[in-house]
């Protein structure tokens, strides 16, 4: 868990990052978004929206953490939705993602 948000972390330093869930879904319909990630907690309707987004664009996107923790990892206050922009950051927080699921069992 903390390697993922160290990751996420360092693309929001790289300004690899948009958060929040209106700029999140101008980055999936841009296609600049490479991987979305929704806090738990997010409200149904958010997660209603971006999940058809990334469906209908073909973004992967993931249901990770809070909106606390994320806003945390982004430096700012509580973030439902962080887009990650860039190919090699997310794939390094997805490979992360997966690895984190597995040893759940």
């Amino acid at each position: 868990m903390n390697k993922l948000f160290g990751m996420l972390g360092l693309a929001k330093r790289a300004g690899k990052v948009s958060t929040g869930s209106f700029i999140c879904l101008k980055a999936i319909r841009s296609r600049q978004a490479k991987l979305v990630i929704l806090a738990h907690d997010a409200s149904e309707n958010t997660k209603k929206s971006i999940s058809d987004s990334c469906a209908y664009y073909g973004v992967k996107y993931i249901e990770y953490s809070d909106m606390e923790d994320l806003g945390h990892a982004t430096g700012g206050g509580d973030r439902a939705v962080v887009s990650v922009n860039d190919n090699n950051f997310a794939k390094a927080i997805l490979d992360i993602f997966i690895s984190c699921e597995t040893e759940k069992g």
